[in-house]
């Protein structure tokens, strides 16, 4: 089942200081080993030769990955008697991260600042999302409008196909998951000014969330990176 989200009562379990502390250092001890792991596995990719070589011969390599991945992240989303079961959820998190083998197609340096320009944006949206009384997870619904209309704009790229529209719409992309970045920073941190709080059992389902949202910010600050080179 997915998992549950609850209302910001007096008597939930974020109402224990120590269970939310215990929580969100694990949820961000988490999610600073897979990003530890991704950068390692792009900077293979990008500066190991034989290994950049064997992957460009064999594409197929990549495609099987990213669906892997994509069965993974449906996987942990959707079954909970699976992404709480220690060890397998780290190992699906770990395998999640091969997704890079895709930065082989794009320029070791605009990469490198595609990585620079992530960490920048991660970094200013978890402190807005920390200190801001804005409360984003009472507009989950209007998030999930909007990431419909940019996937139906992205149809509409690969029609006209045109390199400004492309440079739109990963703009418009780039400000959309920095905000489902907020809204799923509140999530995991709760508090009385949040509406709506993830579990603390789901620490694996939320270091999920944060990862996938900065990895999308990654690969959409690398395509107006390499568009506008």
């Amino acid at each position: 089942a997915p998992p549950v989200y609850t209302y910001n009562a007096e008597e939930t379990d974020f109402s224990v200081a120590t269970i939310r502390r215990g929580f969100v250092r694990k949820v961000y001890l988490t999610l600073m080993v897979q990003l530890l792991f991704t950068v390692g596995i792009i900077c293979a990719f990008l500066y190991w030769n034989t290994l950049k070589t064997w992957v460009r011969e064999n594409y197929w390599f990549s495609y099987s990955m990213m669906s892997v991945v994509v069965v993974l992240i449906v996987v942990l989303s959707c079954c909970d008697n699976i992404r709480r079961q220690v060890p397998l959820n780290f190992m699906a998190l770990g395998f999640i991260c091969l997704i890079f083998p895709l930065c082989r197609y794009f320029n070791a340096e605009a990469v490198l600042w595609a990585v620079g320009a992530t960490a920048l944006v991660s970094f200013g949206m978890s402190l807005f999302a920390m200190q801001s009384k804005w409360d984003f997870t009472a507009g989950a619904g209007c998030m999930w409008a909007l990431a419909w209309s940019l996937f139906t704009f992205l149809l509409m790229c690969a029609i006209i196909r045109s390199q400004y529209l492309y440079i739109f719409y990963a703009y418009l992309g780039t400000v959309l998951f920095s905000l489902y970045l907020v809204l799923d920073t509140q999530l995991i941190l709760g508090g009385k000014h949040r509406k709506y709080e993830i579990s603390p059992e789901e620490y694996v389902f939320a270091a999920l969330n944060l990862y996938l949202d900065i990895v999308t910010l990654f690969l959409l600050l690398l395509q107006i990176i390499n568009f506008c080179r």
